[in-house]
């Protein structure tokens, strides 16, 4: 597809944006040849215009001025209207990514595939040994059938051939890659920084965060339009005079008075921004974002790029030029530099022709590429096509002589070798047919084992537990053991119920019901949902402060912090809790056990007395615990410490401790019991305190989080499909 000249045409809702790009080899530079600005005389979403007609006429126009027979010409369709994914793949055959994407795109694209056109791209992350691919990721793009067929109806009317067709955020991503981190064909540089773009429509924004391998898009529902809309309203004025004094807020006679009417809408698109960076942010906490990249006509409007800068408090840059495009006719030209911010969506789709992309994907269909290539073979079929005819009717002729004598013998050899033959195939056949069954059913119970346990809330369900753990600061091995603030968490698990009033909170009793926050004593949690247990050991013993021991450890620290709205860990993101969905947090269970403690080892002291959150005898093994009849997922078995383990790893609030295995009489560890024969100093003996944790789980979209009660959307489907696997 690449070639050393093309033409990138954007059709957007106020004007048609083309530009002409030229790779010159000798010089390894790209540079632009031509381009063309079609102004409508209305934007496409004002009430009295007709999108089909304004469209035909600027196609028809823009062809006028130039000409594009034996030129490869690409275009661009919307984000919103297309779809996005990217995809963390398992360890995999690199020969066999294209089938685990076909299954994935299965799985993401919410249409059957034959409605649709497809694509992925392997993405920059990922690393191949020994012809596996590990931690790779792909990006899948799609776009149904009809919506692509009426986007490209100006371009078929006017019979303009299409070598490619690319979603506006792909090409955003060509022009950062190539033109602001000096990215070029095989060499992705190291730059790990991100940058946020966007590119100000009439209607929305495209925000894209990327650092040239890594890619994230989100649709902002707020555009120019929102500006000028708000300026009819507050103003009075038509359409097109607020558009008039939008772009001239500064020169009119009260500037404060159009900056007024548009503070709202300000405020709206900073929140969309602050609130899409938030979630980028949260996913990838490792990501560092250097600045703001501005582009589309939107962009210009009056102070939009300082009031981003300093709510964002990122540098906010316009670019007035393409560092990268060389070619002064275009660059000098007043209409290219006035409109330079609209340019950068056919900027990049030219680049990708040229061939100066990582990106190589396409949304032409299919059958369009493969009628291009048979009509170019369509002489050498044909002439081969003759030739073979010709071939086969000598053929025939030679071997008609021999067959003109009958073989009494040699037929009925050849019929019973034919039915010889037969019986095996029938046989092989069954043997398949038999396979396909067992495969089917293998396929359905290996889907019905995934499906739904890989989605966004589940994990940021982790990450809250995680959050809300309490933690030192600096090293906590320096720390007594009895006063480090660390737990460690053994297991976490999920059952989903269908009433979790009837099914789990009218069994807790009134001690389990007692530390539950205020709020929620009397408020029990309605409907579906999941019961989340959480069993976990901490060996905080305080022994000046009763208050700082025990269960009241437990409640002080990581239960205040489950029935708090939010938490945050210092140097980290706020993270919600309640607020996402977690509510009528208790503790269902708590006991101790004592350890002879030796920097070698240690081992449970089996003979000392164990007790629950009530003083009750020692749990049975297999049986829910105290306070929890029925609780879902509720086991206990005995816990034995393996040598050094650290059972917190992936939890910035695990604990971590010496231990041992079990070992004999006379070696390291714990040698008996209080009492036992030989001398052991009372001292050298631990506390122990294991403790079980329940709560209600309700997923709570994040655009759900801040809204009245009883206003909620309902929780995403892929959150509430199966219960989430236990994690140890």
């Amino acid at each position: 597809m690449a070639g050393s000249s093309a033409w990138g045409i954007d059709i957007g809702q106020s004007a048609l944006k083309a530009v002409k790009l030229q790779y010159v080899e000798s010089t390894g530079q790209v540079m632009a040849a031509a381009f063309d600005y079609v102004q409508y005389p209305k934007i496409l979403t004002q009430p009295d215009a007709v999108p089909e007609e304004i469209i035909h006429d600027a196609m028809k126009t823009f062809l006028s001025r130039n000409k594009l027979e034996g030129e490869q010409v690409a275009m661009s369709v919307p984000g919103q209207t297309s779809l996005t994914r990217f995809i963390q793949l398992p360890p995999v055959e690199a020969k066999k990514v294209h089938q685990i994407v076909q299954y994935e795109a299965k799985q993401q694209i919410p249409f059957a595939l034959e409605d649709v056109v497809w694509d992925y791209q392997r993405l920059g992350s990922g690393i191949e040994e020994g012809g596996f691919l590990l931690d790779a990721e792909v990006g899948l793009f799609a776009m149904k059938r009809d919506a692509l067929a009426q986007a490209m109806r100006p371009y078929v009317q006017h019979k303009v051939e299409l070598e490619l067709i690319q979603i506006a955020p792909l090409a955003l991503f060509n022009v950062l890659c190539y033109d602001e981190l000096g990215q070029r064909p095989g060499n992705l540089g190291d730059n790990e920084d991100f940058v946020i773009t966007l590119d100000m429509g009439c209607d929305n924004t495209t925000l894209m965060v990327s650092n040239g391998k890594k890619i994230w898009v989100r649709n902002v529902p707020i555009g120019g339009n929102h500006f000028t809309r708000a300026l009819t309203k507050e103003m009075k004025l038509s359409f097109a005079k607020a558009e008039l004094l939008k772009c001239n807020a500064t020169k009119s006679e009260d500037p404060r008075a159009v900056f007024q009417a548009l503070r709202p809408v300000f405020n709206d698109f900073v929140s969309e921004i602050q609130r899409s960076i938030g979630f980028f942010s949260s996913v990838n906490r490792q990501a560092k974002i250097s600045k703001v990249l501005g582009l589309g006509n939107g962009f210009k409007l009056a102070g939009l790029q300082k009031f981003l800068q300093q709510n964002l408090q990122y540098d906010v840059e316009r670019p007035d030029v393409y560092k990268a495009l060389a070619g002064d006719a275009v660059i000098n030209s007043p209409l290219f530099a006035d409109n330079v911010l609209s340019f950068a969506v056919p900027y990049g789709l030219a680049l990708q022709l040229v061939g100066q992309t990582a990106i190589k994907t396409t949304l032409l269909p299919p059958e369009i590429t493969r009628e291009r290539i048979i009509r170019r073979k369509k002489p050498w079929a044909v002439a081969t096509a003759a030739t073979l005819l010709l071939g086969t009717a000598v053929a025939t002729m030679g071997n008609a002589f021999p067959y003109m004598t009958v073989h009494t013998s040699e037929f009925e050899a050849a019929e019973k070798k034919a039915n010889d033959f037969g019986g095996k195939v029938n046989t092989l056949k069954t043997n398949y047919e038999g396979e396909v069954s067992r495969h089917d059913k293998q396929f359905a119970d290996l889907k019905a084992a995934v499906q739904g346990r890989r989605g966004v809330p589940w994990l940021e369900l982790y990450a809250a537990i995680n959050d809300c753990l309490p933690r030192d600061e600096g090293d906590a091995q320096a720390i007594e053991l009895e006063l480090r603030n660390q737990m460690n968490i053994e297991e976490i698990t999920a059952a989903r119920v269908a009433d979790l009033d009837a099914e789990w909170f009218q069994l807790l009793d009134e001690n389990d019901k007692g530390l539950l926050a205020a709020d929620e004593k009397d408020k029990a949690p309605a409907g579906e949902g999941y019961v989340v247990t959480v069993r976990g050991m901490h060996w905080h013993h305080n022994e000046k402060d009763p208050k700082d021991q025990s269960q009241p450890y437990i409640s002080a620290t990581f239960l205040k912090k489950l029935q708090s709205d939010t938490v945050q860990v210092p140097g980290f993101p706020v993270r919600d809790v309640r607020k996402m969905g977690i509510s009528n947090a208790t503790i269902v269970d708590y006991w101790q056990e004592q350890f002879r403690y030796n920097p070698d080892g240690m081992k449970i002291d089996r003979s000392a007395p164990r007790t629950n959150l009530f003083g009750n005898a020692p749990t049975t093994p297999g049986s829910p615990g105290p306070g929890s009849p029925g609780a879902p997922g509720l086991t206990d078995s005995n816990f034995t410490i393996e040598p050094d383990a650290s059972a917190g790893a992936g939890f910035p609030g695990g604990s971590s401790f010496p231990g041992s295995s079990e070992y004999p009489a006379g070696g390291p560890g714990m040698q008996g019991a209080p009492g036992a024969s030989g001398t052991v100093d009372p001292k050298q003996f631990k506390k122990l305190t294991r403790f079980i944790i329940q709560f209600a789980y309700k997923p709570t979209p994040p655009e759900d989080r801040n809204k009245p009660e009883g206003e909620a959307s309902e929780p995403a489907a892929e959150s509430t499909e199966a219960a989430a696997p236990a994690s140890e």
